[in-house]
């Protein structure tokens, strides 16, 4: 059955099929069924590995690995035709897999496990989420069927009618630093401890709206919630709330939120995505803007390696890797006559540790750094993430000659023994 995934979802009826395309900040490749092998172009569910990524269409289980895919519905039948809706590796390596019609499938790589007579008994059909606590205890989100724990042996069921929870309808599910599960529904957020729920909703909370699909905490433990009205952030005292309104967001239906290694919050909407920095720096994707598709994101994540992964119901599946978030934008550098460095007016980026400043000498043909340390690596990206020019063991104020450099806006990275700093620079 393929009914229920739609239900918090935009239908995108529009077909389009590209590959590599290099736009602003990053390089956009999409995978279809006309460019590639990917089992299906509704993709809704995606992990990635230290190899490559697992994806979850209607049409079952795939893995692109090494620029190559592999079909893993040949290898287990169940799998044929079935919607995997959601995909999550283990601390031991183990792929779980949720689908439409079989519950819960567990594969290691060579033999796979199947939950038959705990699916019937517990009516696990349309598994929409699997987590694993700090325990290794599973936490299962059934549509229409409540949560589920399993703890390698014993299997425990929550529903409306047997405990807090404040819906049977579980969109996602989050495990925060002490270990309690956050489960978002269709009628707001519940809050397991291991002995009661709690819950939020927007009667007694400052949450947008009662239907949330999505939930990421980041390393502060602060939960931040996909909404149909926004997005909000929850500290454990105070609310803060995103919407087209106040912010760059794309659109107030926000799918799945996705937090990478530099603490980046990746966001899914029905109408393109964006990367948010969590206090003011926003960049939204759009087919108008980048490589990504047009319409609804369904999904988000990140990889080790950097790259990020969207997820369309129909369109299926981007990849935008060498992205580098802007510094927050200062004002652009204009030509003037250099008169005497003092009467130059740098860019500057200032942090905490370390103050880097842009000194230009446009017409004579050159720039020089200003920077507290003694030396550093500096490196200019043009706006598709590629390298234009690497300054090895750079000294403070030497001269980097940019008359040859075509015209346009840099990211600027100065890394020194103080860490990294990112400029946006305006060549004009």
């Amino acid at each position: 059955m393929k009914i229920l995934r739609n239900i918090i979802t935009t239908a995108v009826l529009a077909f389009s099929a590209m590959t590599a395309f290099a736009q602003n900040n990053g390089t956009w490749t999409i995978y279809d069924t006309r460019t590639s092998d990917i089992g299906g172009n509704n993709v809704s569910a995606m992990v990635p590995d230290n190899r490559g990524i697992w994806v979850g269409t209607y049409q079952g289980l795939s893995r692109l690995k090494g620029g190559s895919w592999m079909d893993y519905s040949m290898f287990n039948e169940k799998l044929k035709d079935q919607s995997v809706n959601c995909l999550m590796l283990d601390k031991r390596g183990v792929i779980w897999i949720g689908t439409d019609d079989y519950g819960v499938i567990e594969f290691d790589g060579t033999h796979w496990t199947e939950h038959n007579a705990e699916t019937r008994r517990l009516k696990m059909k349309f598994v929409k989420e699997i987590v694993e606590d700090l325990d290794g205890v599973m936490w299962i989100g059934v549509t229409l069927g409540g949560v589920v724990s399993y703890d390698g042996s014993v299997w425990e069921k929550y529903t409306p009618d047997d405990s807090e929870l404040l819906s049977d309808f579980v969109l996602d599910i989050a495990v925060d630093r002490a270990n309690r599960k956050w489960v978002t529904t269709n009628g707001g957020v519940s809050v397991y401890n291991g002995r009661r729920w709690t819950g939020y909703t927007v009667s007694n909370s400052d949450l947008p709206d009662n239907i949330v699909p999505a939930i990421a905490i980041d390393k502060d433990n602060v939960k931040w919630f996909g909404t149909l009205n926004g997005m909000a952030s929850f500290d454990g005292e105070n609310w803060k709330v995103w919407n087209t309104g106040n912010s760059p967001l794309p659109s107030n239906q926000v799918n799945d939120i996705a937090i990478d290694r530099d603490g980046l919050l990746w966001i899914a909407t029905n109408a393109g995505a964006a990367v948010f920095d969590g206090v003011d720096r926003w960049v939204v994707f759009t087919s108008k803007n980048s490589g990504l598709f047009a319409g609804n994101i369904y999904k988000v994540v990140n990889d080790r390696y950097g790259n990020h992964w969207f997820a369309s119901d129909v369109k299926g599946m981007a990849k935008l890797s060498g992205f580098v978030m802007p510094e927050k934008v200062v004002a652009p550098v204009v030509a003037t006559p250099p008169v005497t460095p003092e009467a130059e007016s740098p860019t500057q980026q200032s942090t905490g540790k370390e103050k880097v400043h842009i000194n230009p000498y446009l017409d004579a043909g050159y720039v020089t750094i200003s920077m507290e340390s003694p030396s550093a690596t500096v490196t200019f990206y043009s706006n598709t993430g590629k390298v234009v020019k690497i300054i090895d063991n750079y000294k403070p104020n030497q001269k980097i000659k940019i008359n040859r450099m075509p015209k346009g806006m840099y990211i600027v990275s100065v890394k020194t023994v103080r860490g990294e700093r990112k400029i946006e620079f305006n060549l004009k």
